[in-house]
């Protein structure tokens, strides 16, 4: 019988650990697998996990990058790290790239401000001037939101591209708007960048929380390793890209910090 374990990845942050770790003990009552562990890195996956993940001694693990899109560390520094990992990985998608998460993007939206037809709902991403999956994933649920929430409007704007944050005020329709971030954990982003671009203070836009320890997004994790689950069992399909990820990244010569040359 294979020995199986979930690897939860990601940046730490203010409250990130936490929130992980919520979820970490949620999936060890339900996802059926030996262990689950909990890995954070402040900057550098490679340097600061490969000694953790040497440590894992199950047969297959699960890895899954807790954001809610793929970004230059999840593309090619923690796959490149997980090459540490003994035995049989298998990447995950990103959390965030999930039906469950627009339910959650729906319940933090109307906390703070109900649907109506009048009331505009926006998604703020981080964005990306290079990669596209911040814009893909924020696009994906906002197309969602708009055919499945009774706001009049639902508009998406980023921190690293166009359309910015700074330009919300002028593109919603309505007097009355509510900002969702589409992060997974509190950050310098939601608590200070976002907030001030959307300058707050002037009121007309009401702000909300990231997704945090939601159970659905825990959901989302679940679901995500259960696909895989049974990829790896049966042996067929196609070649993922997170796959591929993994197969292609590798850590390169370093010195004897370990830091990247």
């Amino acid at each position: 019988m294979t020995n199986e374990a979930l690897l939860l990845i990601g940046r730490n942050a203010p409250h990130a650990r936490e929130v992980y770790e919520i979820h970490a003990n949620r999936l060890r009552n339900r996802a059926s697998i030996g262990e689950v562990h909990v890995a954070t890195y402040e900057n550098e996956p490679i340097r600061e996990l490969r000694e953790t993940f040497v440590e894992i001694e199950s047969d297959r693990v699960y890895a899954v990058p807790m954001t809610t899109a793929h970004t230059y560390d999840t593309t090619d520094e923690v796959p490149a790290a997980l090459s540490y990992v003994p035995g049989e990985v298998r990447y995950c998608e990103p959390v965030g790239q999930s039906p469950a998460v627009t339910d959650v993007l729906t319940q933090r939206a109307s906390e703070v401000l109900r649907a109506s037809d009048d009331a505009s709902l926006v998604l703020v991403g981080f964005g990306s001037s290079s990669k596209p999956y911040q814009r893909q994933t924020a696009e994906y649920h906002a197309a969602r939101l708009s055919d499945q929430s009774d706001y009049g409007e639902v508009l998406t704007c980023y921190l690293l591209q166009n359309p910015t944050v700074e330009c919300v005020r002028y593109n919603t329709s309505n007097s009355r708007t509510v900002a969702v971030p589409l992060f997974l954990t509190q950050s310098e982003a939601t608590e200070e960048e976002i907030p001030t671009k959307l300058e707050l203070a002037r009121g007309g836009i009401e702000y909300a929380d990231p997704l945090g320890d939601h159970t659905r997004v825990t959901d989302a994790i679940h679901a995500e390793v259960e696909k895989q689950r049974v990829l790896a069992s049966s042996g067929d399909g196609p070649t993922s890209f997170e796959t591929q990820l993994t197969q292609n990244h590798r850590p390169v010569a370093t010195d004897g910090e370990g830091v990247r040359r």
